[in-house]
């Protein structure tokens, strides 16, 4: 890709931010884990196809706050969810939603790698099949190499497909993961600090790959680098303590952020 095309696709992508609507939101959100409450009264906006990082010292709730967007919270027996998450305009704590429905719109990648024990087409092709978005195996063949060419995988496994996912390197598997989130078509994807356990060559094709995905997916991620948190996001969520402490376009909360304590957590002063 030219020059020329990359700054097209750049001005596009921030008009789309520009006048994106909101995709999901959470309102007075609280978490309590038994009698400890681990998220106070949260208020987030999350942009359609925009990059929005969670950043904040270990312990202060981000991964917590990523966890109520597709309800991976309701794994722990003792968490409790209180407030409001919208997915466009679907409150997704409504007991009517189904919750595995929620998790194929709201797709998730984790902190490991964790590719299924199966060859690199069914950890692909597994999620299409039980949401039935196939029939055929030609349909199967199609989502498998979309899905593995949109992470940027396809060349690299293409004549590897019936060998094991678990047999790739770290960054390898990591965006297997992408690419199993991007089978089902979700419209959101959470990615829980995709990158601290790779490389720093991995790193930087899961970050480029994060800033293609963007032109068709919303992405909220977690991380504990602020020089990644500046290279793929929009907009940046600062947390706290349980509290979010502000939130803004990526660029102001890294130059001129609102809260003294933010200022401080990007210094280095702190976390």
């Amino acid at each position: 890709m030219n020059m020329l095309t990359e700054t097209a696709v750049e001005k596009v992508l921030e008009r789309k931010m520009t006048n994106s609507a909101l995709k999901m939101s959470g309102t007075d959100v609280c978490v309590f884990y038994g009698e400890k409450q681990a998220l106070h009264n949260v208020n987030l906006n999350i942009r359609e196809n925009t990059v929005t990082a969670l950043i904040g010292p270990s312990g202060c709730g981000k991964s917590t706050f990523l966890r109520t967007l597709n309800r991976m919270n309701d794994t722990i027996d003792s968490c409790r969810v209180t407030g409001k998450i919208l997915l466009d305009t679907d409150d997704i704590y409504d007991p009517n939603i189904d919750v595995v429905e929620l998790r194929a719109r709201v797709g998730m990648v984790f902190q490991k790698p964790n590719p299924f024990p199966k060859s690199i087409y069914e950890n692909i092709a597994y999620g299409p099949r039980i949401h039935g978005l196939a029939r055929t195996r030609a349909e199967f063949d199609e989502i498998v190499e979309s899905s593995l060419q949109r992470a940027g995988l396809w060349n690299e496994v293409k004549d590897r497909l019936q060998e094991p996912g678990t047999g790739l390197s770290g960054g390898q598997q990591q965006r297997l993961c992408i690419a199993r989130a991007v089978a089902v078509s979700p419209e959101v994807i959470l990615m829980d600090e995709p990158c601290s356990a790779l490389d720093p060559i991995a790193t930087a094709k899961v970050e480029e790959l994060i800033h293609e995905l963007r032109a068709n997916f919303t992405i909220v991620i977690v991380t504990h680098s602020m020089q990644q948190a500046a290279r793929v996001s929009q907009r940046t969520a600062m947390f706290h303590m349980g509290y979010l402490v502000e939130e803004n376009d990526t660029d102001k909360m890294f130059t001129n952020p609102d809260d003294q304590r933010t200022q401080d957590y990007i210094m280095g002063r702190f976390g």
